[in-house]
């Protein structure tokens, strides 16, 4: 359905899959390769087709939030980020506030490549760091050591940049409480905007999954000191934790991630990227040749044909996963996504979208992980107890029927 711009109008945030890397790092199973500079044009011509055909689905929505993800998205030449962020504005309504990131490897941009960015309303950068050891950089593939990190970092600054934020890890193989405590103090030094601190996920099928018996990790011990050290030097140098794995200064908090949290609409564009909308998940194909032959479908279809429903039409133009989400799916993503936030769910939200109160259809799980302590009562939000955040996936699975 279209309407006019202004009337019934929703947020929305865009995701832009760029799957292309220099070289795959020992843990990564995202859905990336190296490619040439003819398989990138290629890539970047569909993704501004996928784009221009699917953009009259969202004529009631304003755009929030662009990513731009991967991958290195800025492995492509600047002047090809330029022209798919160029097809956005000229498909989509904007918010004149929108959040523009885009990811980046410390090694892969210039100065000039940096002003470009931001010539073209990039206004924030994601820098993977991981770690400032190099030793440690060098186990898990990385293509960088630190030296190239704040090289980046610092043309990025030079450039203008004012929202930046860096990524980092801990858990990894040969890694030390002193070693991540010294990561920590180094990238907090820098003062960022925003860090992501993940702990490592072996994945199944990666080089380091496969060969993990030849490395030595942190002990469990280890990791909780780890995990613990990092919310106390993080808080200590200004960044509050607003979600369980990520951090940032007052006013900095990713605006994109937290319509995942929330369960906004976004859009995903490209190879194997993700939607959501009218409470129907989808992705596109995870192979090229599918995905171009996915875009080819989609042509001239401007709206469902009759009688066929958006969810039958999407499996027919080749996506993948098509899922009409139940009311009772609905209520379970409100819930365990809602409660990565530290701030919580609001009862209040619970009842306008499912016209019952949040007690009612989970009190007995709140009345007993209250008395376990994992959840509290703050205001009128319910949120996760430290106790909570540190066993959340326990804590998540009470809300699944």
């Amino acid at each position: 359905m279209r309407i006019e711009r202004g009337v019934g109008v929703r947020e929305l945030s865009l995701y832009i899959h760029i799957p292309f890397c220099r070289r795959k790092c020992l843990y990564c199973d995202f859905l990336s390769a190296p490619a040439s500079d003819g398989e990138m044009e290629s890539y970047v011509n569909l993704l501004r087709r996928e784009i221009e055909e699917q953009s009259i689905f969202y004529r009631e929505h304003r755009v929030i939030s662009v990513f731009l993800g991967g991958g290195t998205p800025s492995l492509l030449p600047a002047d090809r980020i330029g022209e798919i962020l160029k097809q956005i504005q000229s498909c989509f309504w904007m918010a004149e506030d929108t959040e523009i990131t885009i990811e980046c490897n410390p090694g892969t941009v210039t100065a000039e490549k940096l002003k470009n960015y931001i010539t073209y309303g990039i206004n924030r950068i994601s820098i993977g760091l991981q770690s400032t050891d190099d030793e440690e950089l060098a186990r898990i593939g990385r293509i960088h050591d630190y030296a190239a990190f704040l090289e980046t970092y610092q043309l990025a600054r030079e450039a203008g940049v004012q929202n930046i934020n860096i990524d980092l890890m801990a858990g990894l193989p040969g890694q030390s409480v002193d070693s991540y405590r010294r990561t920590l103090e180094r990238v907090t030094a820098l003062e960022p905007e925003h860090i992501s601190a993940y702990s490592l996920i072996l994945e199944e099928g990666t080089p380091l999954y496969v060969n993990q018996d030849r490395y030595t990790f942190p002990t469990e011990e280890e990791d909780r000191e780890m995990y613990l050290l990092t919310e106390k030097l993080l808080a200590a140098a200004g960044l509050h934790r607003y979600e369980i794995s990520n951090y940032a200064r007052e006013g900095r908090e990713c605006r994109h991630n937290k319509v995942y949290w929330l369960r906004g609409d976004y859009a995903g564009f490209g190879l194997g990227a993700s939607s959501m909308a009218a409470n129907i998940r989808w992705k596109n194909p995870e192979v090229v040749k599918a995905y171009a032959e996915c875009v080819e479908r989609m042509s001239g279809k401007t709206e469902s044909p009759q009688g066929l429903s958006f969810a039958e039409m999407l499996r027919r133009t080749g996506r993948l996963e098509v899922q009409e989400l139940s009311e009772t799916e609905r209520m379970e993503e409100f819930m365990f996504l809602g409660l990565r936030l530290t701030a919580g769910i609001d009862p209040a939200d619970f009842q306008r979208m499912f016209g019952t109160s949040v007690e009612k259809v989970y009190g007995e799980q709140i009345a007993r992980l209250t008395a376990q302590g994992l959840l509290e009562w703050a205001g009128k939000g319910l949120r996760l107890t430290p106790r909570g955040i540190d066993v959340s996936n326990r804590v998540f699975a009470e809300f699944l029927f």
